[in-house]
């Protein structure tokens, strides 16, 4: 199925004139790269807790070992430096299609002040670095009872 876009019968509007199309196509043309060869920022969850900061980072096809996590001041940096092995191998296999390719990346994140900073604790498991960011005792809020005299 595909989605056509209307004009209301009106082919040209007194803004839009025939060449209008033309240029548009060529200036809004799709890149010749898909989105995902462009972008090789990982996608970032990130959730709040009474007692913690989580952080997860989408990075499948890594080690643990590939990762460097670095806090400077208040900003908390993921880096990954992959350089891809080119070797002078025989092909073992003969592509039609190769699209796994892993580079490197740099994410930052400010912490606020409420964050532990000397309390960070990273973990990598199915392609999920998860970060977890204990908050400050005094960030905590504590629910207490307080009675009615």
């Amino acid at each position: 199925m595909t989605l056509v876009k209307f004009t209301n019968g009106q082919k040209y509007g007194a803004l839009t004139s025939p060449f209008s199309n033309v240029l548009g196509s060529v200036i809004h043309q799709q890149p010749y790269f898909p989105k995902s060869v462009m972008s090789r920022i990982p996608s970032v969850n990130i959730a709040e807790k009474e007692s913690e900061f989580l952080i997860e980072i989408a990075a499948p096809g890594l080690k643990k070992e590939d990762f460097r996590i670095a806090v400077e001041k208040d900003e908390l940096t993921v880096k990954v430096d992959k350089i891809e092995e080119r070797g002078e191998e025989p092909a073992l296999k003969s592509y039609t299609r190769k699209e796994f390719n892993y580079n490197s990346f740099s994410r930052s994140f400010t912490l606020p002040e409420s964050a532990d900073q000397a309390n960070i604790q990273a973990e990598y498991t199915d392609g999920i670095l998860s970060l977890k960011i204990c908050k400050k005792e005094e960030a905590i809020m504590q629910v207490r009872e307080i009675s009615v005299k």
